[in-house]
């Protein structure tokens, strides 16, 4: 628990802080009974420095794993091998003493990254992969995807020509660096599709992976998902950052259009390792209800598969927590300039005045925050102006909608603040318009449209006018279209 579990001891165990493999078990009948498909987080690229193959690994050279991990001499002068930096801060390289080599470890120094070029990790690997799926669940969810591989020959990054734009703290030194030659490598290609077929094998599994790529996203993307012989989706972090306009969510999803034709997207505002959305967009003196209804609606509407983050749908703000309550090893190490992942990663709020808000009777890992439990869901329960009952409303849509669910997307010229596009599959053809302005826009309709008719959902209220349409801020529009 150096990392909240990311530092795996053993692959085919759950830690008994948290049940047994009976307790899974279980967990997978019932969910299945109920109709709910169970993914699970598969943390590939680095162990913990407790498992037992780094342990092995560490005690010699020449033991049956010493090549399972990344291991290099020092440079003569005792530093290590080359410029690498960890994304927690500081080198990617630790010493070890018996060994006497530095291993790298592009997270804690307690996460050893595994060498993806030896066939037997790979094995070892693919391995745990079966060991859940007999264990009857319908997909992984694979953690850091393009950090499998690094360059053989461990060659140095250059330099960052400028800056990146993503989610890691703009004062972390890992952006300093062009990630060339420490992680997205082209032998992470063939992995991906030994990989896939092990789901293939075991039936209709899905495959969802974590593209962690400050410049190259997409095309990583890309290459990932294409050709039906690797991951199904994967999520990338270009709309998990703070910059939230009309012209930036055209040009993420045009550039995935554009360099990911053959691909599949799975977008995502909110999640574990990113300040929540509400906050992150939410504008001095700004309505976080209405941008969490307005999120809502966009996302809802985008081609691709759509993932909501825990407390999402309660339109849930960052928490502030005080620095003795962090568990966030980032957090504790560069507070308060980087005040860490805690503050999204509080326990989901179900019973207001229920102890711990009914997450848990034992004590949760982190405090839950007065404001949180104000908006709990049995406060949003019987409130149909509620973000949980839009959030609702919009799923609905979607559902019933295959224009929504797969179909294609075409932006159309709109004035600036103003998002449009129309999507369309199955001769169905949805409009769909977006104000992220505050202030209402009167947006004139594009000639050839046809007649449009308004899709209801919770809290509408744009109307059509005399070839306008008038957007109040921060509201959207559906209408079908002939």
């Amino acid at each position: 628990m150096a990392d909240m579990g990311y530092d795996v001891s053993d692959y085919c165990d759950v830690d008994p802080m948290f049940g047994t493999l009976a307790d899974f078990d279980a967990l997978v009948v019932e969910a299945h009974r109920l109709g709910l498909r169970v993914i699970i987080d598969q943390v590939l690229a680095h162990t913990s420095d407790r498992h037992e193959w780094f342990v092995e690994s560490r005690s010699s050279r020449d033991n049956a794993k010493a090549d399972w991990y990344v291991w290099a001499d020092a440079r003569p002068d005792g530093t290590p091998p080359n410029n690498w930096l960890s994304v927690f801060g500081g080198p990617a390289w630790e010493w070890d003493a018996t060994r006497r080599q530095y291993y790298l470890h592009n997270f804690l120094a307690s996460q050893p990254a595994l060498n993806f070029h030896n066939e037997q990790v790979q094995e070892a690997l693919l391995e745990v992969v079966r060991f859940w799926l007999d264990r009857g669940v319908d997909g992984i969810r694979l953690d850091t995807v393009n950090y499998y591989f690094q360059d053989r020959w461990l060659r140095s990054n250059p330099p960052r020509a400028e800056a990146a734009e993503g989610t890691i703290a703009e004062n972390n030194t890992y952006l300093y660096q062009e990630h060339l030659f420490d992680k997205t490598r082209p032998e992470n290609i063939d992995f991906l599709r030994r990989l896939r077929a092990v789901l293939d094998e075991a039936g209709e599994r899905v495959a969802v992976g974590e593209i962690g790529d400050e410049t190259r996203s997409l095309q990583t993307l890309n290459a990932y998902t294409s050709g039906g012989d690797k991951l199904n989706m994967c999520y990338t972090f270009d709309l998990l950052g703070p910059e939230f306009s009309a012209a930036h969510v055209r040009k993420c999803v045009e550039a995935f259009e554009v360099g990911a034709p053959d691909g599949w997207v799975c977008w995502a505002f909110s999640n574990h390792d990113v300040v929540r959305h509400v906050t992150r967009w939410t504008r001095p003196g700004g309505d976080p209800v209405a941008v969490a209804k307005f999120a809502a609606e966009l996302l809802c509407c985008l081609r691709g598969s759509i993932c909501l983050y825990q407390g999402e749908e309660l339109g849930l703000q960052q928490a502030e927590l005080a620095y003795e309550d962090l568990r966030d090893p980032v957090g504790i190490r560069f507070w308060p300039g980087n005040k860490g992942r805690d503050g999204c990663r509080t326990p989901m709020v179900w019973e207001q005045d229920a102890p711990n808000a009914g997450f848990s009777t034992g004590r949760p890992w982190l405090p839950i925050p007065l404001e949180h439990r104000r908006q709990a869901v049995d406060v949003q329960n019987g409130d149909v102006n509620s973000v949980l009952a839009h959030y609702r409303a919009m799923l609905a849509i979607r559902r019933s909608h295959p224009a929504l669910v797969r179909g294609s997307i075409r932006f159309l010229d709109a004035m600036e603040d103003v998002l449009a596009f129309v999507r369309e599959a199955d001769g169905e053809r949805l409009l769909c318009v977006f104000n992220f302005a505050r202030q209402g826009r009167d947006w004139p309709l594009p000639a050839g449209l046809g007649p449009i008719e308004a899709v209801d959902f919770a809290g509408s209220g744009p109307a059509l006018r005399d070839g306008y349409l008038s957007l109040p801020g921060l509201r959207a529009f559906i209408g079908q279209l002939p």
